[in-house]
């Protein structure tokens, strides 16, 4: 799988002309290399792969990157890259922009004064945007987690109970069936909270007649999952109904007709032009949706500026909503996975409209 990975890297690194790279973003190096640990460094030219680490990996590292030289970087990583290069005979050295502060691009561009630094742009995201059938397989498990984890929240809830309650529940369930971690701070926002897009669990109390929308994913061995669910304390109102059949509409007409080959721009345009043309336009303000995998937000996007093809493999939320200030909110999410023909939905939770009483 690695190998496969790295092949596929060196074949971008041709066609950018890159005599080598280095590697220092955490998922990037996990990615490519399988190695889990807290701190290192990958060096790839066209025919050597090294993890560069430190003491405390050296029986760790060699276990987990198999197609990897490991090496014990010096106390200063960048003279065991000049020693490597210069063995090597290479002269120039590409570097991930994204993921280097401009303090360490100064140290390093000292440290390498006879070698030319060469920025890249998300090379190894530009790969990770495909998954491959064993990232999926991880990804549809951490999916299943999350809905175990709504059906379990569905038979806790009640007014009276904080939103704080309620992600204590979502959390400790999900860790206590696999999860590592969460992907993301939990969201909880009930009320008048609702129409906060990001309202993160707070104090307040629960209460009946109201919308209480849930954003959540399970972080589970090295991917992310993430969902979203608004349902409704006690009797609803017209107005509650009206904005969640908009949004439901939305989301299903998104999942129909979204398909390879289309812009992320495009896919944007199915839930949003649903939502302008019943009025609500205004009140969507966030993109539709976006990648997934072992970051809970990476590439592609599916916004009104994307350009971006989708392609089978690529893995994205699909997640309109709309928020009312002083109202409330809905946003209804699902995790898919797009495929030869269309997309193919990860998450598989109900989006009927709940009624607890």
């Amino acid at each position: 799988m690695e190998q496969a990975r790295l092949s596929r890297l060196r074949k971008l690194m041709l066609e950018r002309k890159l005599e080598a790279l280095f590697i220092t973003g955490e998922h990037n190096r996990k990615y490519l290399s399988g190695f889990t640990g807290s701190s290192g460094y990958l060096l790839i030219t066209a025919d050597k792969a090294y993890l560069l680490t430190d003491f405390r990996y050296m029986a760790q590292a060699p276990a987990q990157a198999k197609h990897f030289e490991v090496v014990e970087h010096q106390p200063k990583v960048s003279a065991t890259v000049r020693e490597l290069l210069n063995r090597a005979g290479v002269r120039e050295l590409g570097f991930e922009q994204q993921h280097i502060t401009y303090a360490s691009y100064v140290s390093y561009a000292a440290d390498l004064a006879d070698i030319r630094l060469v920025p890249t742009d998300s090379l190894v995201e530009l790969l990770r945007m495909v998954k491959d059938e064993s990232e999926l397989k991880v990804m549809r498990e951490a999916a299943e987690l999350a809905d175990k984890t709504f059906a379990h929240l569905l038979t806790t809830l009640k007014p009276g109970i904080t939103e704080n309650d309620v992600a204590l529940t979502i959390e400790f369930f999900m860790r206590q069936h696999g999860a590592s971690g969460v992907s993301f701070e939990t969201i909880v926002a009930s009320g008048e909270r609702s129409a906060l897009p990001h309202g993160k669990a707070s104090d307040r109390v629960l209460k009946s007649g109201e919308f209480v929308k849930f954003d959540f994913g399970a972080y589970y061995k090295g991917y992310c999952s993430d969902i979203t669910r608004t349902v409704m304390l006690g009797k609803p109102t017209e107005k509650h109904r009206q904005i969640y059949d908009i949004v439901l509409e939305a989301q299903l007409n998104a999942l129909e007709h979204m398909r390879p080959g289309m812009t992320g721009k495009e896919a944007d345009a199915l839930t949003r032009d649903i939502i302008k043309r019943h009025g609500f336009g205004d009140h969507f303000g966030h993109s539709t949706g976006h990648g997934l995998g072992m970051e809970v937000h990476e590439a592609p996007r599916l916004s009104m500026q994307s350009e971006t093809v989708l392609t089978p493999g690529m893995t994205v939320t699909v997640e309109p909503g709309i928020y009312l200030p002083g109202f409330g909110g809905v946003r209804i999410e699902d995790d898919v996975v797009v495929t030869n023909t269309g997309v193919q939905r990860l998450t598989q939770s109900t989006k009927d409209f709940i009624i607890i009483d």
